[in-house]
């Protein structure tokens, strides 16, 4: 028995001593393993960092510094608050001159609503469903309610510029984009329609364009992503904005119909003081437009920035001297509208081409629109209240397609990152095939949402509304009041873009 207790002892102090001796070499391998962990990263050697100063400098793709870059995050933030300077005041003043004193604070508020909404929306889901990765016609929520969104860049989009400058900046694409289609609608439509069709426009339409063009996994973005289905380029918003707003707005406003007394009475801006000043803040701001597109504050930025100069001015000359040729006379709302035209046209193809190819666009704004605004719209006869359709519907799908044509690596080098083999040859067709899914698209969700709204809450204000005007009925208010003296009579209704010539056109 005592031997029996003695071996026990013995195997149980063997089996104690085993445990203890493995246990002891578990702990030295995880304390070895712990150190490797732990053990802080080499620092970069001189040259490596100098090699992330110079990416800094040129805008490339930093190795080892994973931090926004002051002078690209600068300018990102500027070029923010120049697009939103587009939208408040410059819109809302252009578009304010262009309607009857009586609807002037109408049109504002509706810009001014865009720019509640639509942020709301782009913090809830739209920059998530437009920038996080996820199928090649939408994103995924993975930034809803910017999780994650922080100051810290994100390499898909800008690799010094802090995602959440990015996110602002984006934002007031949003904002503007739907703005713009108030042009066609005004005077004429609830304020409450107005939200509402935003509201659900942006879901539909925006924010899947949007992801498709410039998503990194986007469907059309054929400048970054190298399975785009469709190898289309557009730098700052050709088919994102201006087609998807115009396109949009002549379905909207074929739906709702004519003002009251379109064909008898003609509808005369009650101030052309407020559209040029409104003018002069979408010059300025574009520049934020255009050159902020780049995401950097680098050389593509100047060349967005030369092209966008060159072609404004060609096309507001051009406008003003068709009018100048045809009637007599060259108005100031022909300078103001050739240089949106310009302005419009020039936007997709502004980081992609060269300073003379800029001038030929210029050229061909000036013209085109032009005769959208005076001659198609006196033919078919349709009432796009302040000629959205004309300059943005037009000018937007005339400059898709321009930059099919004059694309060059030489104002672009990442042309040929992606599109080496097609720039300056087939891409044209490239373009076409996007137009074609643009169109489509906002043409047809236009037309359900707005037939849907309609029976559901409907779209116009009773005819005594609306020649009581919509300050009074929509909002309570009036922008001017006669014992301030002041202000236009009640005249006259066409084409505002170009008052003198679309007169001399359309009224009997």
């Amino acid at each position: 028995m005592g031997m029996h207790r003695n071996r026990t002892s013995s195997l149980a102090t063997l089996i104690v001593l085993g445990f203890m001796a493995v246990s002891a070499l578990a702990a030295t391998v995880a304390f070895a393993q712990s150190a490797v962990v732990a053990a802080p990263a080499a620092a970069p050697d001189l040259a490596a960092r100098v090699a992330d100063l110079e990416a800094y400098v040129t805008n490339g793709t930093p190795k080892y510094l994973s931090s926004p870059g002051p002078g690209h995050n600068a300018w990102m933030m500027t070029s923010s608050a120049l697009v939103l300077f587009m939208t408040l005041p410059g819109l809302a003043l252009f578009y304010g001159g262009l309607v009857r004193r009586k609807n002037v604070l109408s049109v504002m508020a509706q810009c001014l609503g865009c720019a509640g909404l639509v942020t709301i929306l782009w913090w809830a889901a739209g920059y998530s469903l437009t920038f996080a990765h996820g199928t090649p016609f939408l994103g995924s929520l993975k930034f809803a309610w910017l999780r994650g969104v922080t100051s810290a860049p994100n390499p898909d989009y800008g690799a010094w510029v802090s995602q959440n400058v990015f996110a602002m900046y984006q934002l007031m694409f949003a904002i503007i984009t739907p703005a713009l289609i108030v042009g066609a609608i005004a005077e004429r439509m609830k304020y409450s329609a107005v939200m509402a069709f935003i509201a659900i426009w942006m879901f539909v339409v925006y924010f899947p364009l949007a992801h498709m063009v410039w998503g990194a996994d986007g469907l059309m973005n054929g400048v970054w992503n190298a399975g785009a289905s469709i190898r289309s380029i557009d730098f700052a918003g050709g088919t994102v904005v201006h087609m998807s707003s115009g396109w949009s707005a002549l379905v909207l406003c074929l739906i709702l119909g004519k003002r009251t007394g379109f064909d008898r009475r003609a509808f005369l801006p009650h101030s052309v003081v407020l559209t040029t000043i409104g003018t002069g803040m979408l010059w300025v701001g574009w520049y934020g437009f255009n050159a902020g597109s780049a995401v950097a504050a680098d050389g593509i930025a100047a060349t967005a920035f030369t092209a966008t100069t060159l072609a404004t001015a060609v096309a507001a000359t051009v406008w003003p001297a068709l009018e100048w040729l045809t009637r007599g006379k060259p108005t100031v709302l022909g300078f103001c509208s050739g240089a949106v035209a310009g302005l419009v046209v020039i936007t997709p193809a502004s980081g992609f081409v060269t300073p003379s190819s800029a001038v030929i666009i210029g050229l061909l704004a000036g013209v085109v629109p032009f005769l959208a605004c005076t001659k198609l719209k006196a033919f078919f006869k349709y009432d796009d209240a302040l000629d959205t359709f004309g300059v943005h519907g037009v000018g937007g799908t005339l400059g898709a397609l321009c930059t099919g044509f004059f694309a060059s690596p030489e104002a672009n080098p990442n042309l040929a990152t992606n599109l080496g083999g097609i720039v300056g040859k087939t891409l044209w067709i490239e373009q076409l095939k996007a137009m074609g899914l643009t169109l489509a698209l906002s043409v047809g969700a236009t037309a359900v949402i707005a037939f849907a709204l309609k029976a559901a809450l409907g779209l116009r204000p009773s005819i005594e509304s609306e020649e009581q005007g919509l300050d009074d009925t929509d909002h309570g208010e009036a922008g001017y009041h006669p014992d301030e003296g002041g202000g236009h009579g009640e005249a006259i209704d066409e084409s505002p873009f170009s008052a003198a010539v679309s007169l001399a056109d359309t009224t009997p």
